[in-house]
């Protein structure tokens, strides 16, 4: 199961409570005092971990608190202090405020960790209290509280290029096609649920990572369907590669697909449209009106823009597509 954002609490330790103790050992009748402080709280970190895809645990397991510092004891003897708590996450976390928004962290490599929650300081024994004018103080401290918040982690897929288009465009296809990626493909809508990642080898030294983004319509960067809450995954990629539906047999029109999809990022994330991009004609092998493909493939002409007729079904073009991929990126 593919979930993308979770919302979790985090309490580090608190820090044990100092001592008050003195000296008895025999033949010492007024030992002074030796009480220890108390042990520091653990805290809570953080860490990236590639072997993880997705945030699934954390909706049955939603607190996580590291341990307390153990109380300081006599013989100045200080507490031990508390165990670090360290919570896994997929690589391409990002870590937010819960309340605020602040951006904490992004873990972006393998085994990057981030403190999140400070473990409290342990308190002082009254050892430490000791002064030319008090010889015997009673007095000491309690721990301090360890940090505690409430988290919202969002997980960004890290991929070099993104697919984007409309349902049944023939994203999933071309992924496929393209990389050993094997999602599930049928022709209706929203055969994809969730994000995948495939790896398009492109010689024995060189690939790059594609994500097939779940099919956005018409008013997604306003949370319309299912693509808002996975527009996210493509904040992260170099390059993105409109594939749009050329055939025909849907009775959508290639070019107003393209001026829609692009409205749709620019609405979620402006940056998104001046980032490098590739239009991906496909269904060529069914095309039906040629005057809709000749159409979008002199827009793509007059504005620059790098346009690739293909057919993921047959691969026809793909390896033109993915050629001019890798030599975009490098």
């Amino acid at each position: 199961m593919f979930v993308d954002q979770a919302k979790i609490h985090v309490k580090a330790g608190d820090g044990g409570r100092g001592c008050v103790s003195f000296r008895r050992e025999k033949y010492v009748p007024r030992g002074g005092p030796d009480g220890g402080d108390g042990g520091k709280g653990g805290d809570v970190i953080l860490q990236a971990d590639r072997q993880r895809n997705t945030l699934v645990d954390f909706r049955y397991i939603r607190t996580f608190k590291a341990p307390n510092g153990a109380h300081g004891q006599g013989s100045l003897k200080q507490g031990k202090s508390g165990e670090d708590l360290v919570i896994k996450v997929p690589v391409g976390t990002v870590v937010k405020d819960a309340e605020s928004g602040e951006i904490l962290a992004d873990l972006v490599e393998d085994h990057q960790t981030v403190v999140i929650a400070k473990g409290g300081r342990g308190g002082r024994g009254n050892a430490r209290f000791v002064s030319s004018t008090h010889q015997a103080p009673r007095e000491s401290e309690p721990g301090v509280p360890g940090e505690e918040r409430d988290l919202l982690l969002e997980l960004k897929l890290l991929a070099d290029v993104g697919l984007v288009g409309f349902p049944n465009a023939g994203k999933s296809s071309l992924i496929s096609r393209i990389s050993a990626a094997k999602p599930k493909i049928a022709d209706y809508p929203f055969t994809t649920l969730t994000p995948h990642l495939g790896v398009v080898k492109v010689s024995e030294t060189k690939s790059f990572v594609v994500a097939d983004i779940p099919g956005l319509i018409e008013g997604a960067s306003q949370g319309a369907g299912l693509g808002f809450q996975f527009l996210r995954h493509i904040e992260r990629t170099k390059v993105l590669v409109y594939v749009i539906d050329i055939s025909g047999s849907s009775g959508r029109d290639p070019l107003s697909d393209y001026y829609a999809l692009a409205k749709e990022l620019s609405s979620y994330n402006e940056e998104l449209v001046r980032r490098p991009q590739v239009v991906a004609g496909n269904k060529i092998d069914i095309l039906i009106d040629p005057s809709k493909f000749e159409e979008l493939k002199r827009f793509c002409s007059e504005k620059e823009i790098p346009f690739f007729p293909i057919s993921a079904v047959t691969g026809e073009g793909t390896q033109e597509l993915v050629n001019y991929l890798a030599k975009l990126l490098n």
